[in-house]
C-alpha cells in the first residue's frame, strides 16, 4: 500500500470508532480481516497512525474545527508526526486509494490554526472530568505533562538475570541498537521508527530463549522498590500476566518462595509460559470460579513477609501506550476501580504477618486512586502503618520522582517512564 492508502484506511477506522465508541484494536482487526490484501507492514504502519490520531484527538479536532477521522488526522500529522502543509497536500492528493484533496479550509487550518486558546483539555488531549484530579496532582505542571502524555512511548524491555547480565543481553540485541534505560538497572530501551513502530521483539531468538521481558522503565522501578529478598515469602496478590512476579524472582535469584494469583484467573493465563521461558520460579494459585470458589491464599494468613499489590486501576498512567483507554475512560469507571483497590489492599493486610511490608503499585495518575487509597486502608486497618519508600535502590530516582503524601508518583514529564505510584506500608509488630 502506498503512504497515501495508509492515510485512507487509518481514516476508515478512525470513523468506525468515533462512530460506534469501540475499542481501537477492535477496529482495527475488523479493518484488517476484510482487508486481506494489506500486508503486515501495511497494518502496522495503519494502526500507528491510528493510536497516534487517538492521542492527539482532541487537539487535532481542534485545530481543524472538527472531530472525523479525517479531520484528526490531518491534525495528527501536523502535531504528532511535525509535517508542514505542503506535505500534508502531497498525501492528500486524491488519487487512487488516496484521500481526497485538502479543502481550503482545511489548508487555512493547516497553516493558521492554534491551541493557544484552546481549554486544558483539548491543549493536553485528556477527558475533561479527570482535570480537577489531575490539577491536584501536577499542580502548574499539568500541560506540560498532558503534553508529554501524548506522545509515543518509549520501547522497554527488562533484561532477565536469570539468564544473563544485561551487557550480554545488550551485546546479543546489537543489531536493534539498544541503549540502557536511564535509571532501571535492568533494563534496555530500544529505538523506534519513525513513524513510532519498533521491530517484533517477540519473534527474537533472545527472547523466546526467556532472556528478556517487554516492560516499561517505571514498571521495573515499581518491582525493584518492591524490595523483595532472597529468603521471604511474598505474594504477587493482582499478578495478572506476571510481569512483575518474574521480575521479583529474578531480582532474588529465585531464592525467595514467590505465589502469585489473581482474582480473575482469566488474567493469569500467559504467566504459565512466561515462566517457563524465564526459568523464574513462582507458585501460581489460580482461583476457581462459580460456587466452587474458594481463598486461595488463607493457608498464608498472618505468615506473609511481603506482599505487592499491582492494584486494577484506570491505566491513566498508560495514556502514551493506550491512547484508546483515555477516550473510554467514564467517571463510573473510576468508582469501580477504588472499590476493588479497598478490597484487595483489605485482602492484602490480612496476609501480612507482623513486621511484614506491603507494597501498593498502580499505574495510575489520579490521586483518588493512590494516596487516597492507602488512606482508606489505614483508617480501616489501624495495626497498618505508612513508612517511606526506599529509593535507594533506584540510584538517581530521589532527584526525579514527584512525592506524595503517602508515596512516589513517576510521570513521563519527570521519570521518563509510564505514570506510576508506589507507596509502602508494614504491619505493626505490637
Amino acid at each position: 500500500m502506498t503512504p497515501s492508502a495508509r492515510l485512507s484506511a487509518a481514516i476508515e477506522i478512525l470513523d468506525d470508532i468515533l462512530a460506534r465508541r469501540r475499542p481501537a484494536a477492535d477496529a482495527i482487526k475488523d479493518w484488517g480481516l476484510a482487508h486481506r490484501f494489506a500486508g503486515s507492514g501495511d497494518r502496522a504502519a495503519i494502526a500507528s497512525l491510528v493510536y497516534d490520531g487517538l492521542r492527539r484527538r482532541a487537539s487535532s479536532a481542534w485545530i481543524m474545527g472538527e472531530e472525523t477521522g479525517r479531520a484528526i488526522l490531518i491534525g495528527t500529522l501536523r502535531l504528532q508526526r511535525g509535517l508542514a502543509e505542503p506535505s500534508i497536500a502531497s498525501l492528500f492528493d486524491g488519487a487512487r486509494f488516496a484521500p481526497p484533496p485538502l479543502t481550503e479550509a482545511e489548508r487555512a487550518r493547516l497553516l493558521e490554526g492554534s491551541l493557544t486558546e484552546a481549554p486544558p483539555e483539548v491543549a493536553g488531549d485528556a477527558p475533561a472530568f479527570v482535570l480537577p484530579s489531575l490539577a491536584a496532582l501536577f499542580g502548574e505542571d499539568l500541560l506540560p505533562e498532558l503534553r508529554v502524555l501524548a506522545r509515543r512511548a518509549p520501547l522497554d524491555i527488562r533484561v532477565n538475570t536469570l539468564k544473563q547480565s544485561r551487557a550480554a543481553a545488550a551485546e546479543a540485541l546489537a543489531d536493534l541498537s539498544p541503549v540502557e534505560t536511564p535509571l532501571s538497572a535492568l533494563g534496555l530501551r530500544v529505538p523506534l521508527g519513525e513513524d513510532g513502530r519498533g521491530p517484533a521483539l517477540h519473534v527474537d531468538p533472545l527472547f523466546l530463549e526467556g532472556g528478556f521481558e517487554i516492560q516499561d522503565e517505571g514498571s521495573q522501578i515499581a518491582s525493584l522498590l518492591a524490595g523483595a529478598k532472597p529468603g521471604e515469602t511474598i505474594v504477587d496478590l493482582c499478578a495478572g500476566g506476571g510481569g512483575k512476579s518474574l521480575a521479583l524472582a529474578a531480582m532474588t535469584g529465585n531464592a525467595a518462595r514467590l505465589i502469585a494469583t489473581d482474582a480473575d484467573p482469566r488474567r493469569l493465563a500467559p504467566i504459565h509460559e512466561r515462566l517457563r521461558r524465564s526459568g523464574a520460579a513462582v507458585e501460581v494459585r489460580t482461583p476457581r470460579t462459580g460456587k466452587a470458589r474458594a481463598d486461595v491464599l488463607a493457608d498464608l494468613d498472618g505468615s506473609v513477609d511481603r506482599v505487592l499489590v499491582d492494584a486494577p486501576c484506570t491505566g491513566t498512567g498508560t495514556w502514551r501506550r493506550n491512547p484508546d483507554a483515555k477516550w473510554r475512560l467514564r467517571p463510573g469507571s473510576l468508582s469501580g476501580r477504588i472499590a476493588e483497590q479497598a478490597e484487595v489492599l483489605d485482602r492484602a493486610a490480612r496476609l501480612l504477618r507482623p513486621g511484614g511490608t506491603l507494597v501498593y503499585v498502580t499505574c495510575s495518575l489520579l490521586p483518588e486512586e493512590n494516596d487516597a487509597a492507602v488512606d482508606g486502608l489505614l483508617k480501616r486497618e489501624r495495626a497498618i502503618r505508612a513508612v517511606a519508600t526506599d529509593l535507594a535502590v533506584v540510584p538517581g530516582l530521589d532527584e526525579k520522582v514527584r512525592r506524595t503524601e503517602r508515596g512516589i508518583q513517576m510521570s513521563p514529564a519527570l521519570t521518563g517512564t509510564d505514570g506510576f505510584y508506589v507507596a509502602t506500608m508494614t504491619r505493626k509488630s505490637g
